[in-house]
């Protein structure tokens, strides 16, 4: 007697778990940053624990020596941590290699400075692929193209950085900033080389790439007219967040730095 197989049917293969996404663009948890050590060590952080949701606007002022520029290279991967951690959407980064951060930083994050940046030899479209050649991607021209149409210069991707205005060179910047989609655009002084006007273009931009573009925007600035662009303002000094702000005008604050900056650290009352 001759046994038939019996046919069974496989089971479906169950379907590719994605991870949820992050709640959070950057998370802060008890960041500190020492320099030194013994009775000469500078404490530029002391503890900053802090969650920006995606899509937001944040700007980071402070009088000197607040650890606003610490806070940044901090939060951005560009210097590590003496204690707490960072992560960046979700992602731990604080224990990563150099040659991981590197990576990272290439692909997930966007950078502008007060100084443009730019390398005079290319062309504004080359500056704007410049990360994605960094980061081994192939070079996306029509993303190039479309980032600098956003920034209104998709008729001068031919032209060197030298032929442009300040205002145009920073809005380079910005379209490279944000070509690789990043997760978070930092931003530090990007309008301490500009004329008012010019300034203002420039923060217009940035609001337009948060509230058009859903891109995440940390700015480190001096000036309470570009802070007042921004969703929240937090207040550094003495290393720690000293106060906070949401959706205010200049002149509110322009008043809040005055009474901070008029407070020595020993009596900062600081805001968690």
């Amino acid at each position: 007697m001759r046994l038939r197989k019996r046919r069974t049917t496989a089971a479906p293969p169950a379907p590719h778990q994605h991870p949820a996404p992050a709640t959070h663009a950057i998370e802060l948890h008890g960041v500190q940053r020492r320099y030194g050590r013994g009775g000469n060590a500078v404490h530029a952080l002391r503890g900053i624990s802090l969650a920006l949701p995606h899509g937001s606007f944040t700007a980071v002022m402070g009088p000197s020596g607040s650890g606003k520029s610490t806070f940044l290279q901090c939060a951005a991967g560009l210097d590590r941590p003496t204690a707490g951690s960072v992560l960046l959407g979700g992602t731990e980064i604080t224990g990563l290699s150099e040659n991981k951060l590197t990576t990272l930083r290439r692909s997930r994050l966007g950078f502008v400075f007060q100084a443009f940046n730019l390398l005079p030899s290319l062309t504004v479209e080359q500056n704007v692929l410049l990360p994605m050649r960094l980061a081994g991607a192939r070079p996306d021209r029509h993303r190039a193209l479309e980032v600098l149409a956003q920034v209104g210069l998709h008729e001068h991707a031919r032209r060197r950085p030298g032929q442009l205005s300040g205002g145009q060179q920073q809005r380079v910047a910005i379209a490279r900033a944000l070509v690789t989609r990043p997760d978070v655009v930092f931003a530090d002084e990007p309008t301490g080389a500009l004329d008012t006007g010019t300034a203002a273009e420039v923060l217009g931009l940035l609001r337009h790439a948060v509230d058009a573009l859903g891109a995440t925007v940390v700015m480190v600035t001096h000036d309470p007219v570009a802070a007042s662009y921004a969703d929240r303002v937090l207040f550094l000094a003495d290393g720690a967040i000293a106060d906070r702000l949401t959706r205010a005008p200049a002149h509110e604050i322009a008043d809040r730095m005055t009474r901070l900056t008029a407070r020595t650290p020993a009596a900062l009352a600081v805001v968690r």
